[in-house]
This record gives structure tokens, sequence and C-alpha cells, in this order.
């Protein structure tokens, strides 16, 4: 099963540099700018369109993805997708991507423009000029040189962070839960656990995404570990920082300062507007990415990715099904399609009552193409609704447990296999399939059963359990009044067989039948 978009109409709601239209329509893309909409205006204009691209001001909620009912991807220019529901669109089999470097630098920028500005008190200096003071002692600051900066979040931001510091003469420390020691030690950054971190530091910054497990990350238990007077930096999102946590260790001393480009809200209101009147705070409103460099990268970077993306080309950015840029490469079309046939076979002889599967990948090769290969799987189990991005969730949703795992022999005379063995009604069964010749779907195992010559997994199939001589004897005539068989394949002995039947068009006669 091919993954591929056809997108005829663009809409863009929010404002994005020109370049992206250009670009979209230069490559045969309609597309109408729209910004401002209200949410009722956004409802009625969706079902319009097959893309969407926004930045920060359009909420993409379920409401709104569900009127979608002609949406194949959205695409946020930009690097936070928290104005778009992810979980609702996957389940609809919507492409969200963003553009991961385009904000890269200016964010990174940003962050060192707010600890060079904490650490000489500049912004309060400037307003106590323009005030008509001249307060030379109240505004002693300090030197980077020797300071340590840590850094929570080790990907793109943080590292640019880490060597534009490390300019100044900073020690860099970081933490990062998926990027291990000898990674971030290419980048002078010294990897190490948050309980050790928190102390070492006289400044922190943080670059994560803002989730379960980073909400208030650094907040009542945190701070205590800290040094006294430490500055804390956010252009990631509010959230990540205890607000009111943070406001009371302002008031403390024990923090001695925050910069902070992103609130919990924003506008800021409550909690949010103290810290921004904060005399200890430097506050900017979420400009992290606002520079005109970013905005031009991310316009041309998204558009450039839905381009990618109609030709076949890329995936790059996609957020809620990120095994699809594998899954697009040219040699995985025909293990897709296997897989998508395997479980469709699946859903015929359990009458789709399929509650467990387990989907294996045999060979050294083909490792990499487990998760592909399982979304395939739950595609054709789920059935005409369901596509590679939605068909895990909809199984979910649906009460089918579907999971994957490897085997690097295959224990058959081909190089590379897949099987699903699934479960249907306390009954267990499993498929066994490869792909030869001129990249051809075929099954080459029932349960226990090798057939005798593998069997091509396209147009009608019947399924019938029997020994051979009496399953022809029954099928033969049966099949012969009504329609034309292109070959039988046996899989097995007397004792136990089944029974493969092509015909030239699909009949029934009271087994198992399908379309392939």
């Amino acid at each position: 099963m091919a993954f591929s978009l056809n997108l005829k109409r663009v809409l863009i709601s929010d404002s994005v540099d020109s370049c992206c239209k250009t670009i979209l329509e230069a490559n045969g893309i309609a597309v109408d700018l729209k910004t401002k909409l209200t949410k009722e205006e956004l409802l009625a204009e969706i079902p319009n369109y097959d893309g969407l691209i926004v930045r920060s001001a359009t909420k993409v909620t379920a409401e709104v993805i569900k009127a979608g009912k002609n949406l194949k991807i959205i695409g946020r220019a930009g690097t936070g997708v928290d104005n778009i529901d992810i979980p609702a669109a996957s389940l609809q089999g919507i492409i969200v991507m963003n553009t991961p470097g385009g904000n890269t630098i200016s964010a990174a920028e940003q962050t060192c423009v707010l600890i060079s500005t904490l650490a000489r008190h500049t912004a309060q200096a400037d307003a106590s000029m323009k005030a008509g003071k001249w307060d030379r002692k109240k505004y002693m600051g300090s030197e980077l040189l020797g300071k340590t900066l840590a850094i929570v979040g080790l990907g793109r931001i943080g590292r640019e962070v880490a060597y534009r510091m490390q300019s100044y003469g900073v020690t860099t420390i970081g933490y990062d839960p998926i990027v291990p020691a000898e990674e971030s030690a290419k980048y002078n950054i010294e990897w190490m656990e948050l309980d050790q971190l928190w102390p070492k530091a006289d400044y922190i910054t943080v670059h994560t995404p803002l989730i379960p497990q980073t909400r208030g990350l650094l907040g009542d238990k945190t701070f205590p570990l800290c040094k006294k007077g430490v500055y804390v930096v956010n252009c990631a999102r509010g959230g990540i920082i205890d607000e009111a946590s943070l406001l009371r260790n302002l008031e403390s001393g024990q923090c001695g300062g925050a910069g902070l480009d992103v609130f919990e809200t924003e506008p800021p209101t409550g909690v949010s507007t103290q810290l921004a009147q904060h005399p200890k705070v430097i506050a900017c409103p979420h400009l992290g990415a606002s520079t005109v460099e970013a905005q031009t990268r991310v316009a041309k970077e998204i558009a450039e990715q839905f381009v990618d993306a109609v030709q076949g080309k890329s995936l790059f950015g996609v957020i809620n099904a990120t095994f699809l840029a594998d899954a697009l490469k040219p040699q995985a079309q025909p293990w897709l399609s296997l897989g998508e046939r395997l479980g469709k076979v699946a859903a015929c002889l359990s009458q789709g009552k399929v509650t467990k599967a387990m989907v294996t990948t045999y060979g050294a090769d083909m490792k990499p193409a487990g998760r592909y290969i399982t979304a395939a799987v739950s595609a054709g189990i789920m059935g005409s609704d369901a596509n590679l991005v939605n068909s895990s969730v909809m199984a979910k949703e649906k009460g089918c447990q579907v999971s994957s795992t490897h085997v690097d022999t295959v224990g058959l005379r081909y190089p590379a296999a897949v099987s699903i063995t699934f479960d249907s009604d306390g009954k267990v069964t499993t498929l066994t399939g490869t792909v030869v010749g001129l990249d051809v779907p075929v099954l080459v195992k029932f349960d226990s059963l090798v057939f005798s010559g593998a069997v091509p997994l396209s147009g009608n199939l019947s399924f019938v359990k029997g020994s051979p001589g009496k399953v022809l004897a029954d099928l033969v005539p049966k099949f012969g009044e009504n329609g034309t068989i292109n070959y039988v394949h046996v899989a097995g002995g007397d004792s136990e067989s089944i029974v493969v039947v092509s015909t030239s068009s699909k009949i029934s006669v009271g087994y198992p039948c399908i379309t392939l």
C-alpha cells in the first residue's frame, strides 16, 4: 500500500511569508490565504481543503479536524504543535508535520541574549536610564566567563545555545533522556542526571517540549536543589518552569532572575502577569522565532515539505507517524503491500473478529521495517477507513491489540519474511508471507503448513481446510460452475491441509473468500 498525498487545495490560515504560497502554487497546488478566521468561519471553510498550514494563532481542535473531511495533512510553520490536536488528527489519518529546524538559530540566539541580559541587568539599567536615573552601583553585573550553564534538552536548539555560550568561556552541562553522554560530548556538553545538574548550574535554560514529564520541571522540588541566586531562562514552552514556584523563589532570592520568552498563558494573565512585571524578570512576548530570517525559513520549509510529500520524495518533519519517512522508500512498497494483504486475509478468515495480532519480521535487514509493516497489517485488519497514520489508533479503539517483534533468522528458503499471528474468538492462526520476483507479495505458509508454491496475494482467493482430495472433489465443480479457476495451491498433506483457490471473479460457496 503506497502512501501518497493528492493535494489539490491548501488553506493557509495564519500569516506566513509569501514564499510559502508561491512555492505551493509553482508545484500545481491551489492555495487560499485566509487569516484571522473565527472558529465558526474555520469550521465552514475547512471541508474545502486537502491541506492546512498554520502558525500558532489558529487552534486546530478536534472539532476542526472532524469538520475537515478532506484533510490529509496539517503543517505547522514552526516547531511547536501544541495548537494542533495530534491524537484527533491521527485518528482521522491526517499527517501532522512541523519545521523542526526552521526556528533553531533564532531561538538559540534569543536564549543567549536573555542569558547575557540577566548577567549584566541590561534591560533594568535601560529602563532606569529612560526614567532619568544614573544607577551604576545598583546594576552591578557578573561576567559569564567561568560560569556553568545547564541545558535541559540537547536537541538542535540546546546544542546551538551551547556552541554560542562556550565562546564566552561558559562551561556547558546538560541532560536529555534520549541523547547519550557520548553524543553530548561531541558538542562539549557534559551529560549528567538532573539531580547532579541542578546544584552545579549558575544558569539553567530549558529546551524541551511541554509534555507531562516536563511540566513544572523547575518548581518547588527542584529550586531548593539549585545554587542560591541561580538564573533561569525559558524560550521553549510556558509551563516547563512552574510559574507560581518561580515567583516565590524570585521573592526569596533562591532564584536571582529569570529570562522568559514564553508563559503559561499568552498574553500573560494572573501569575504570568506578575512574572512579566517582576523587576528580576526579563520578559518578551514569545519572540524566539520572531526574526525575518526564521519566518522566511519556516514558510519555505513547510511549503517544500508539502511538495516533497505530494511527490513521494520525503515526509521530513512528520510528528504523528515518524516511520512514514521510511515507508516512502521504493524498497518499502512491496512490503507495505504484503503487510496490508496479510491483514486483509486475517480479517477475512476471522470474519472481522481479530482481537489480538502479533506481527513478526524475519531477516536481519527487516528490523527497521517493523514499524511501517505493522501499521500496514493494522490497516489491512481495520479495512477501508484505515491508512498508515491512523491504523494503530483505530485498532486500539476497536479493541484489537497489535504488537510486533523481530527475528534475525528466517527459517524458510527466502531471505526475508513477515508473519501475522492473530487471535479470533480464542482461535490462533499464523499467516507467513514474503516478496518474490518483481515485488510480488505472496503467502508461503499457513500455520505450520508450507505451500509447495508461493501463493500470489492478488485477485479472488478462497481458503478451504481439509484433505486435498476431498476439498478439490467438492470445490472444483462448484467453482467450475460459477467462474474460471486460475490456480489451486495446497499446503500440507492428506491428514491436514489448507487449499487456496484463485478464481476469475469473486464467488461464494460457503468458504472464506477475499478480493485482493
